[in-house]
């Protein structure tokens, strides 16, 4: 199994509140989401990581010692999107292999990881049923599949929000390469990773979503998300944090 970590954006909705530094380096409990992410990552077995960098390089590649993935550069990460970091680190991607992908910001618990790792279907988003009227980027499902995503889904018609985390098997390695190579080759530097999955809807290649109802996961956009995860931590003791 490999994973991808996505931290090569600036994350500018909530950069005023964390003074600029980049997302993925915020603290709790003293120890940076990204460093956090690794953490778990290697406790569930998941060492072939990639770290995809951008912005504040520096400042991420500190913050994840002492483990030591992988580490690519998007140097047009200011006017590129995350599907160019993507293209980036296609050398880790030489061998076909189960693949997870993280958005840097995203806070995980091992529940979050263990819900993608023990879903059979491929390709696959985490989504969360009970998060609608206060839903970021939106997903529209039908018995477990796919049908709509947007920001602009009204209420009424959105199932729960997309997660920030997707896996994909084997199988589809070549698709999503061909696909990846297809979008950067067309100047679609400016699209999402998960554009590559998105592509496929209503091709008759189906893209699955697991409702994670009721695990706790937050990524971080606004402030309002960074509080969310503080009063997590508050519930639960210090010492089970690491």
């Amino acid at each position: 199994m490999k994973a991808v970590i996505m931290a090569a954006g600036r994350g500018t909705r909530i950069s005023r509140h964390i003074q600029g530094k980049p997302k993925c380096c915020v603290e709790f409990d003293g120890e940076p989401i990204i460093r956090r992410t690794l953490r778990v990552l290697k406790s569930h077995g998941i060492r072939d990581v990639a770290l995809i960098t951008g912005y504040q390089s520096g400042e991420v590649i500190k913050a994840i010692q002492p483990h030591q993935p992988a580490v690519f550069y998007n140097p047009f990460f200011d006017v590129t999107n995350s599907i160019a970091s993507l293209w980036f680190a296609k050398e880790f991607f030489s061998e076909p292999d189960d693949t997870i992908i993280i958005n840097g910001d995203l806070f995980i618990e091992d529940a979050l990881l263990e819900a993608i790792l023990h879903e059979p279907r491929s390709p696959v988003f985490l989504a969360d049923s009970s998060r609608i009227a206060e839903a970021d980027y939106r997903f529209v499902w039908k018995d477990d599949v796919l049908q709509r995503y947007g920001k602009d889904i009204p209420d009424e018609d959105t199932t729960g929000e997309y997660v920030g985390i997707g896996k994909f098997d084997k199988s589809f390695f070549i698709k999503f390469l061909t696909k990846l190579d297809e979008m950067i080759s067309s100047q679609q530097s400016g699209k999402w990773w998960e554009d590559i999955f998105y592509a496929f809807v209503g091709t008759g290649s189906r893209i699955y979503v697991k409702d994670i109802k009721g695990v706790f996961w937050a990524e971080l956009d606004y402030v309002e998300d960074y509080n969310r995860v503080l009063e997590y931590l508050k519930l639960i003791p210090f010492n089970e944090n690491k």
